[in-house]
């Protein structure tokens, strides 16, 4: 028994170092894009490469913000940042919502037509975004939508309920239907038992959701470069192009603005993250 004991726990050490390895491989290319936006500028090219800045500098954000009074560049950040917000949070509260009703539909529900639909559903998201760029240009420039924060965030929609409802869908067929139907003996009709029954129970799936809605818009390049031509009205992705020219890249400028990128991004995660221990417990019955 305590060879065994001992075996696991070395197992256990040895998953663990691996989990470590493996995150700090994923994070090592965001961790020198925050280095990069605060070293000096005679660091960024420099060889052997400069691992530790040898001066924290804020020249970078000072410039991007026009701050600098020896530079002359100025990047509309705040504009970048008001577009990403807004589609990014209303498509992903929209998707999500949609899709979390659809997939408790599919899962508790029998109708004419379900698996076509549920199918027609999924294959509509298996249409690459370069695909739809010049249909959905020429649709929104007859529509007047060219340039419109509301009209790129119903695209988003669009694009994220397919995953939504899949993902929704598999949620609450996890979950025992003997719950809403024993809370349908206790009076409940169809609405009450899916929102205080298992609504909570889902949330888990509900976060994670959110979490793949919220990142596939906040990253996305290729359909916002066509349907955002202005600066007014672009978002943070296509924005980095800001600092490129024909011969010569700001590399520094580029790594603070995905620095400023990155933070509403961690903060969202972050908070709905939460739900996904809490949603397990709650709505528990009790014995």
């Amino acid at each position: 028994m305590s060879f065994r004991a001992g075996q696991r726990r070395r197992n256990q050490r040895f998953l663990n170092a691996l989990a470590w390895f493996v995150l700090v491989l994923i994070a090592l290319p965001a961790f020198w894009i925050v280095l990069t936006a605060f070293r000096p500028n005679v660091e960024i090219n420099s060889w052997p490469p400069v691992w530790v800045p040898q001066e924290i500098t804020l020249d970078a954000f000072a410039t991007m913000f026009g701050l600098n009074p020896d530079e002359r560049m100025r990047v509309p950040v705040e504009n970048y940042m008001r577009n990403s917000l807004l589609a990014a949070g209303i498509s992903t509260a929209v998707a999500v919502s949609i899709g979390t009703l659809a997939g408790y539909a599919f899962a508790r529900f029998r109708f004419r037509f379900q698996t076509a639909a549920f199918l027609g559903i999924m294959l509509s998201r298996a249409i690459p975004g370069v695909a739809l760029s010049l249909p959905l240009f020429i649709l929104f420039n007859q529509m007047r939508l060219v340039n419109n924060i509301f009209g790129l965030a119903a695209v988003y929609i669009a694009m994220n309920i397919p995953f939504s409802t899949w993902l929704m869908d598999g949620f609450f067929r996890q979950i025992p239907q003997d719950l809403s139907e024993a809370a349908y003996i206790d009076g409940c009709g169809y609405w009450s038992a899916f929102w205080r029954v298992e609504l909570p129970l889902a949330l888990p799936g509900f976060a994670t959701a959110a979490i793949f809605a919220f990142l596939a818009a906040w990253n996305e390049f290729q359909i916002v470069s066509v349907l955002a031509r202005s600066a007014a009205a672009r978002t943070f992705p296509p924005g980095l192009f800001d600092f490129t020219e024909q011969f010569t890249f700001d590399w520094r400028g580029m790594a603070a603005m995905s620095a400023i990128m990155m933070v509403p991004a961690v903060i969202f995660v972050i908070l709905v993250q939460r739900n996904l221990v809490s949603g397990m417990t709650f709505g528990a019955t009790k014995g």
